[in-house]
């Protein structure tokens, strides 16, 4: 069978935010029984202000290998996942992975909630209103049963849109708010998907109880939560714990003061495996960082691929 090509279209059509939580718990699940294997993003300059960003996985129990590989520049970004059979070393297929990688950032921070977020957690903050907010708050309303989102964005008229379109979606009453300090405080889920190389909220204005997803650094130079939300969180967990330690800006400071430590930091396959606890507690206050992991990528692309052929969609390459 040749290899397919499947471009964004085709994604959107074989993957769904329920399935891409079931794939990526799945692998952390794998992971956590050394059945899969994920190396960190490693980053190589172009000139120009562009990178080259690589990152791969292996997971044997799906029998397919792959990476991914996209080119940031000034003006945008493209991304590529490879996928391979890893029995036979043969491509199998090659996915435009913009959305792909959308969808399996936010399927991570879905298990982290099923997994550490209080059970009757209803009420959610945003912080975000762009490409990544978007499946994060689809995958938080698929495994808890949410009752209202309050968003913030610097731009009142992109959150006042992203809370219309957000409410239809995801069937729930998504309501633009004004301040950070407002999409922080009193809430159950706490979601940070921004671009901002700064705290975006004071840690003290978290209630009791509240679980955090921060997904938006991965760069050691930029931090979406403060100090005092580290010193206050009672469980941290990450993705994977080499690649926090080369990308993670979130623990920078903390780290520096001695507000942190390494050993305090759990991976999110330990939970799954339920080797350690997201949650001990209701009034616990949990922390789950991610970086994004070639692992969550190579899941949700083998299913794909697999739904791909088994619908006959997608382009045959010459190899």
């Amino acid at each position: 069978m040749p290899a397919l090509y499947l471009n964004e279209e085709d994604v959107a059509w074989l993957l769904d935010i329920n399935a891409a939580i079931e794939c990526v718990e799945n692998a952390f699940r794998q992971l956590g029984q050394e059945r899969a294997e994920n190396q960190p993003r490693r980053r190589v300059a172009g000139g120009s202000g562009s990178i080259l960003h690589t990152m791969s996985a292996g997971l044997s129990s799906a029998g397919f290998v792959g990476y991914k590989a996209y080119v940031t520049t000034p003006t945008g970004a493209r991304f590529q996942f490879a996928l391979f059979d890893a029995t036979t070393g043969q491509p199998a297929a090659i996915i435009e992975a913009n959305l792909l990688g959308q969808m399996r950032t936010g399927a991570a921070s879905g298990v982290a909630t099923k997994f550490m977020a209080r059970p009757d957690a209803k009420v959610v903050g945003c912080f975000g209103t762009g490409f990544q907010a978007r499946s994060q708050l689809k995958a938080v309303c698929s495994v808890r049963r949410i009752e209202r989102v309050e968003v913030y964005g610097r731009d009142d008229s992109r959150r006042r849109l992203f809370a219309e379109e957000m409410s239809e979606l995801c069937g729930v009453p998504v309501i633009a708010v004004h301040s950070p300090a407002e999409a922080a405080a009193e809430k159950d889920i706490v979601i940070c998907a921004t671009t901002s190389r700064t705290p975006l909220f004071d840690g003290h204005s978290l209630l009791e109880g509240t679980h955090i997803n921060a997904i938006g650094s991965n760069f050691l130079s930029k931090a979406e939560i403060d100090v005092t939300t580290i010193r206050r969180a009672d469980h941290i967990v990450c993705d994977d714990l080499e690649a926090c330690k080369l990308e993670a800006g979130d623990f920078v400071p903390a780290l520096e003061d001695g507000s942190l430590d390494w050993p305090r930091v759990f991976e999110l396959a330990d939970v799954v495996q339920e080797r350690q606890t997201g949650r001990a507690k209701s009034e616990d206050i949990t922390l789950f960082k991610s970086v994004g992991l070639a692992l969550e990528d190579l899941a949700v692309a083998v299913r794909v691929f697999q739904r791909a052929c088994e619908e006959g969609l997608g382009q045959p390459l010459p190899f």
